[in-house]
């Protein structure tokens, strides 16, 4: 069985911490592609590490979600079945961005070691 229609595009963003010490890209499902991680990350500890690249792959899905709604619209899909699919609008994923940012603290020092 032949078929002409090729397969699908992948919808990737990344998303990074404040420090820009661990970074992850993922699809528009959360799924990471890519997760770079500092190696002074490393002294805070599995747990937090983990909780980090969860959020990160959080934010980059959702960016990816938006970056894939646009170009579903761009191809002429109405809203009405964007919304349906559950694909974020660039307003819902500023919002989740401030949210996010408001719930996890500054860390206590922007300092590194040099």
């Amino acid at each position: 069985m032949t078929t002409d229609t090729p397969p699908p595009t992948t919808v990737a963003a990344t998303a990074h911490n404040r420090a820009r010490t661990v970074a992850v890209r993922a699809t528009e499902s959360g799924l990471p592609l890519d997760v770079l991680i500092d190696a002074r990350e490393l002294q805070y500890g599995g747990p937090r590490l983990a909780d980090q690249i969860l959020r990160l792959c959080q934010q980059a899905a959702r960016e990816a979600g938006a970056r894939r709604r646009e170009e579903l619209a761009r191809d002429g899909v109405p809203a009405e079945l964007l919304d349906r699919l559950g694909l974020p609008t660039r307003d819902q994923v500023a919002a989740a961005q401030q949210i996010d940012d408001e719930s996890h603290a500054a860390p206590l020092t922007w300092m590194r070691p040099v």
